[in-house]
């Protein structure tokens, strides 16, 4: 009985890549007294593994948290896992505005303490009793109230790409700092001000809209959904967004845009912009707004100490990472007094630039059907070759080929020239080591793959 995840990412996207259907990416939470979460959450990897959803969750004794990516042929099925438990009949599920079939490419579901960390420990905190839900339309309105004051419940890397207008936005990086700062800075309006709360699918303003009612602030609301599904309420119900820019999501597209807003900075030369990216060293994975002049000048690193580190051989770079306890953890949330134009805190509602827009919809593209070959053995920086083993099938000049990994993206280019076993050669069979020009940096952790017609 297969209980864990046994693909890795590259083997799962090919996978997808091939079975070329539509995928959903979504979320939900639901608080609920889970007796035995070992046993729920082992009943649910085995079903969702057999819908092929795929995905990020955490159950705990007081509910569960989810971020999937689901076939969308096996929607109606996967919501049948849910609602077979009490406590999830009629779940909402936070469709994504974008969709990418790549959102997720292992299904990983952990027991946790609990859903959402929020350090407290006092037995008489309920969490189910939660503020008044507000629909898109209802939440605009009190946003007009002037009795109303608006707290963004998200982290400083989230709200700094977008925001709803006027809102609070802690400069914090846990959801369990903001509690206590947002009751100390409010405390001395519990009884006259209407406390409207929002975050990104609405599982943290639901724990603070309790945790407030519980520290006795009497009109307390939050946004139903969460950004996520107030943004599909105003695109079906035409209304005006009062939310500017993007939406942080936690995937590998780090956020979903709302509006054609640029309201942050690229954090190394000021750019307007609202791209996320992690630092290529493995010893710092730093996240950081990086701009693509920025990214291509600095190889997606988020300074020059990280930069000289990533031109260092494997086996310096693996020792000088040794030991770290962070070295390789995506979504590290740490500030740097390298980042000369991050912003925390206190942020404009004033749009720095406008986005371009999308030739296509993401949804409408055209499928690219490809092969893997091999991998990537090493990349020499100095002469921008790179050298590749074949594994499977053959590699001949002329062939289209793409170049793809977690921080390389996808690249594509024709196949000129190569050297096939360190001679001039027009074929590559498997076993055989390939060097050729690449335009651009690669790494270790990159696929090579052929596209087919």
């Amino acid at each position: 009985m297969q209980l864990y995840n046994t693909l890795s990412a590259e083997e799962r996207a090919e996978l997808i890549d091939q079975a070329g259907k539509q995928r959903l990416t979504l979320s939900f939470y639901a608080y609920a007294k889970i007796e035995d979460p070992k046993k729920f959450r082992d009943d649910l990897f085995i079903q969702w593994n057999q819908l092929d959803a795929l995905g990020r969750t955490y159950v705990a004794k007081e509910g569960i948290n989810a971020q999937m990516s689901v076939p969308a042929e096996n929607i109606e099925a996967f919501r049948e896992t849910l609602e077979a438990y009490d406590f999830m009949k009629n779940i909402r599920l936070n469709v994504a505005v974008e969709h990418d079939d790549h959102s997720f490419l292992k299904l990983t579901v952990k027991v946790r303490d609990k859903i959402v960390a929020d350090g407290l420990n006092d037995e008489t905190f309920d969490v189910t009793n939660i503020g008044v839900h507000l629909k898109a339309n209802e939440f605009n309105q009190i946003l007009e109230d002037p009795n109303t004051i608006v707290v963004d419940f998200r982290n400083h890397y989230e709200s700094e790409i977008g925001h709803f207008k006027g809102a609070i936005t802690p400069d914090v990086e846990t959801f369990r700092e903001s509690l206590p700062i947002i009751n100390e800075q409010l405390k001395d309006f519990k009884e006259d001000k209407n406390l409207v709360m929002y975050c990104t699918g609405g599982i943290r303003c639901e724990k603070a809209s309790a945790y407030f009612k519980h520290q006795g602030f009497k009109n307390v609301f939050q946004l139903e959904g969460g950004i996520i599904n107030y943004a599909k309420q105003i695109k079906e119900e035409n209304l005006e967004s009062k939310f500017i820019g993007k939406n942080f999501v936690f995937d590998h597209r780090l956020g979903e845009r709302i509006t054609d807003d640029i309201v942050s900075q690229c954090h190394q030369c000021g750019k307007p912009c609202d791209n996320h990216t992690n630092c290529s060293n493995d010893g710092c994975h730093l996240l950081f707004i990086q701009c693509d002049d920025c990214k291509a000048a600095m190889e997606n690193c988020c300074s020059n100490e990280c930069l000289e580190i990533t031109h260092l051989p494997l086996a310096e770079q693996v020792r000088l990472r040794s030991g770290k306890q962070v070295g390789n953890k995506v979504f590290r949330k740490g500030k740097s007094e390298n980042l000369k134009f991050k912003h925390s805190g206190e942020l404009s509602d004033v749009a720095l630039a406008t986005a371009k827009k999308k030739p296509t919809d993401i949804r409408q593209k055209i499928r690219v059907k490809k092969v893997l070959l091999g991998k990537v053995e090493h990349y020499y920086t100095k002469a921008s070759v790179g050298l590749f083993i074949i594994e499977n099938q053959e590699l001949n000049i002329g062939d289209k080929i793409i170049i793809s990994g977690p921080t390389t993206g996808d690249e594509t280019l024709i196949l000129e020239k190569m050297l096939v076993n360190g001679n001039d050669n027009v074929v590559a069979k498997p076993s055989d080591k390939v060097t050729f020009e690449v335009p651009f940096r690669v790494r270790l952790s990159d696929k090579l793959f052929k596209i087919i017609h």
